[in-house]
């Protein structure tokens, strides 16, 4: 407590959150007291057992105060803990690197996680023995023990301690603690352990114990005389695949968004809007993939929403165009003049493509078109000549097969992560990034620990603060490994750090790159750094490739579902008038289906592809055959067969051939095939030639084909029923016409004399009678054919339909 004197000592016993007993203090084990002891004589043996250990403490304490090296404050001398009695959390710790004549504030919380009221409860700071941490592994061991020991966590510094008023059980107060720098024992150069300590009584004990504590690290840099490290922090502006590939019906065919979250993210306060506020300010690296930026590009017009469960066809209106357009304008702003890094188009996943999907034809294609696609997309929205020559797999994890895939779309850079392309033991020191592996490509290598420093929740201020102290701290220790030797490290983070997480990362950068032992670098001047020739360049064989990774990939139904997709644009953009219409959204909506962000959702990314296909079939289906009812008739031995195609889209199709078979070739005949061109939303009937050899049914089959021979849409089948007459039949009815025509002219006669008889008995003067005044009738002539202007017929033939004949 304070005002302790060091003939006052406090036992201290290492338990397990709710009390349980786990283990002793290193200076004196078995002198804690006993734990529930009743009885006049069991209190006083405790008593004396006590007398005897704080006696034997305090003579510890001294000794151990002569051999520090640094200043060592009188303390507590406890052995006894409760340390997960308590939470402390450590909210802010100010400045994060101290500086001579300076005072530290270390404020935050404390939680009584136990069952009982903690009394008579202050906070102090302990700062671990034995001067500055000797390794980063060493830092490492220090954040990740849980339990308290005086060892390892020091003595409570003298006279500044904050009392903290009595907790009961859940409840949580605040506290704040101001403490000189010169009062914190720092000495040379480099990183150091500090403890935040509550120290408190519980009721079953009823002595003081170190009920809570928490680590943080302390850089001290007063000395100087290093060689900066050269820091590269690379600043991801990543999201995953939000655009649909079908459009909507209106006018302007708007975009529809699978949903409206993208909104929500370049808002205020949003995740990409809080990336791009932070990073406009810091001297980092831009990694911006590009499919994002034509996303936001097509939410600055009028876009459409996704309805309930992904309907594409009941949507709504988008929310997110004014902030959409405010994103971008301000993103053009803070990238004025600065070197963009862009991943291919949509993200490919390298991994799985390397694993999965290298060997399906065309997969390889398009990682080239998503390079390829990724400059012109960031030069048409940002302006700017992007950075391409960069492959970022996941988690910067590598093997040969993705090396190779990675460059084989013209990168010669590979961003790997040291915890991949691990150190072979010979040096004792971080080396630089850069290491050459072979066929003129460069593995950039990120320091795992560095880049893994701030996943996971940084929600709260404790996470926060103690994430940006490890990450300051560790960038010193690297600059004191070889004081001597200029280093280049390089940052690789999560590829979508939260709002949070951007934050805290924003606060280490800007910390960083103003001490006096980093500086900011490009990522080019990273990958051009000198190699160290001790560092290790073997990129680890395909069996060294973590599983938990490896599960995530796509894997190769996918790459061939993807495939038999492209497979069927091929065939279709041939037969169309404008194929740009439907080749650059199914083109990006290919890519966006490898993207690494399907990662963990491989049910979402089989979604996607179905989609996909299933519009590119739809659409294909709206140039098709139609279809014949019932069963045609042909009466004769020579015909025509009308055959009617539709084009319902939007543009003309052209460069197919309609062709007909016959299922009985040697009864009926059908003619060549034909060329086919429809114009949009028209129909097209065509005229094929048949010939009957004798009677029957006759299954007849229209199939459209493009150019190539390939078969485009389903086949149609009708059939026809052939009644041919022969020549005896055509005898008899020529005979019976002929007796017919004969009949006639007799009656003709008969009917013109009785008609004459009439008129010589009216008249009575024998004349002529004929009454035509000598001219006779005009002959009869046969009118022309009338000309084929009808519209085309978008009905099927009907039952019964007679084939022209």
């Amino acid at each position: 407590m304070p005002g302790h004197t060091s003939g006052r000592v406090t036992a201290e016993r290492l338990t397990t959150r709710d009390g349980q007993r786990v283990g002793e203090a290193a200076q004196h084990p078995g002198t804690s007291p006993a734990r529930g002891v009743r009885g006049g004589a069991l209190r006083k043996n405790a008593a004396r057992r006590l007398r005897r250990a704080a006696a034997f403490l305090a003579g510890g304490a001294l000794l151990g105060g002569l051999l520090q090296v640094h200043t060592a404050p009188a303390a507590y001398a406890a052995t006894n803990s409760g340390s997960r009695t308590a939470e402390v959390a450590v909210d802010s710790l100010t400045p994060a690197v101290p500086t001579k004549g300076g005072t530290i504030t270390v404020s935050g919380t404390v939680t009584n996680d136990g069952s009982q009221t903690i009394t008579g409860a202050h906070i102090g700071l302990r700062m671990a023995p034995g001067g500055p941490l000797s390794s980063r592994s060493a830092m490492g061991a220090a954040a990740s023990r849980t339990g308290f020991s005086t060892t390892a966590d020091g003595y409570e510094l003298t006279g500044h301690q904050a009392a903290v008023k009595d907790i009961p059980a859940g409840i949580s107060l605040p506290f704040s603690l101001k403490v000189p720098v010169s009062d914190l024992g720092l000495g040379n150069d480099g990183v150091y352990q500090l403890g935040v300590s509550l120290t408190g009584l519980i009721r079953s004990t009823g002595y003081e114990q170190i009920l809570g504590i928490q680590r943080t690290f302390l850089p001290w840099y007063q000395a100087g005389g290093t060689k900066k490290t050269q820091l590269t922090f690379l600043w991801p502006l990543i999201d995953r695949p939000h655009l649909a590939v079908r459009s909507g019906t209106d006018d302007q065919q708007s975009p529809i968004f699978l949903d409206d979250s993208l909104a929500q993210e370049l808002a205020p306060g949003g995740r990409l809007r809080q990336l791009l506020d932070l990073g406009k300010d810091l001297p980092v690296t831009w990694v911006i993939d590009p499919d994002l930026l034509a996303t936001v590009d097509a939410m600055t017009k009028k876009y459409q929403v996704a309805g309930d469960g992904g309907d594409l066809v009941h949507t709504t209106s988008g929310t997110g165009t004014a902030d959409a357009n405010q994103w971008l304008s301000d993103l053009k702003g803070a990238l004025t003049g600065q070197k963009v890094m862009a991943l291919p188009f949509a993200d490919p996943d390298i991994a799985s493509i390397a694993h999965s999907g290298k060997e399906v034809p065309g997969t390889l294609a398009h990682l080239k078109s998503a390079t390829d696609l990724a400059t012109t997309t960031v030069e048409s929205i940002l302006g700017t000549t992007p950075e391409t020559d960069a492959a970022w797999p996941v988690e910067g994890a590598v093997d040969p097969s993705v090396v190779a895939v990675a460059t084989s779309a013209g990168a010669d850079k590979v961003i790997a992560r040291s915890d991949s392309l691990s150190e072979s033991g010979s040096l004792d020191y971080t080396p630089s990034a850069a290491r050459p592996i072979g066929g003129g490509t460069t593995a950039v290598v990120a320091d795992s620990a560095l880049s893994k420093t701030f996943r996971g929740d940084m929600l709260s201020a404790r996470k926060e603060t103690l994430a940006v102290q490890k990450f300051i701290s560790q960038t010193l220790l690297i600059t004191e490994q070889a004081p001597k030797k200029q280093r280049s490290i390089v940052v690789a983070p999560q590829r979508m750090p939260t709002g949070s997480q951007a934050q805290a990362m924003a606060e280490a950068i800007s910390t960083v790159t103003q001490s006096g032992w980093a500086q900011a670098a490009t990522f080019t001047a990273a990958a051009k750094a000198t190699p160290d020739p001790g560092a290790n360049r073997e990129v680890p064989g395909s069996g060294s490739y973590p599983k938990s990774l490896r599960e995530q990939e796509l894997d190769t139904d996918a790459f061939r579902q993807i495939q038999a997709t492209q497979s069927a644009l091929n065939g279709f953009r041939v037969i169309l008038s404008h194929p740009d219409r439907v080749d650059t959204p199914f083109t990006n909506a290919l890519l966006r289906s490898m993207s690494t962000q399907w990662r963990g959702s491989k049910a979402g990314a089989k979604t996607f592809r179905d989609a996909t296909g299933d519009y590119l079939n739809e659409l294909k289906g709206l140039v098709h055959i139609l279809s014949k009812s019932g069963t045609l008739t042909l009466s004769g031995r020579s015909a025509t067969i009308p055959v009617t195609v539709k084009n319902e889209l939007g543009q003309a199709v052209s460069g197919l051939e309609l062709r007909l078979t016959s299922s009985q070739s040697n009864s009926l005949t059908v003619g060549n095939p034909q060329q086919v061109t429809v114009g949009g939303g028209h129909t097209k009937s065509l005229k094929f030639g048949a010939t009957a050899r004798r009677n029957g049914l006759t299954s007849i089959t229209a199939q459209l084909y493009t150019t190539d021979g390939a078969r485009y849409g389903n086949a149609m089948t009708f059939k026809v029923y052939v009644t041919s007459i022969t020549s005896t039949v055509m005898l008899v009815i020529a005979v019976g016409l002929l007796l017919l025509v004969l009949a006639g002219v007799r009656m003709y006669h008969q009917r013109k004399r009785k008609a004459a008889a009439t008129a010589e008995e009216t008249n009575g003067d024998g004349g002529d009678g004929n009454g035509d005044n000598g001219n006779g009738p005009d002959p009869e002539q046969p009118g022309d054919p009338a000309p084929d202007t009808s519209p085309e017929s978008l009905e099927p033939s009907a039952t019964g339909e007679k084939v022209d004949s």
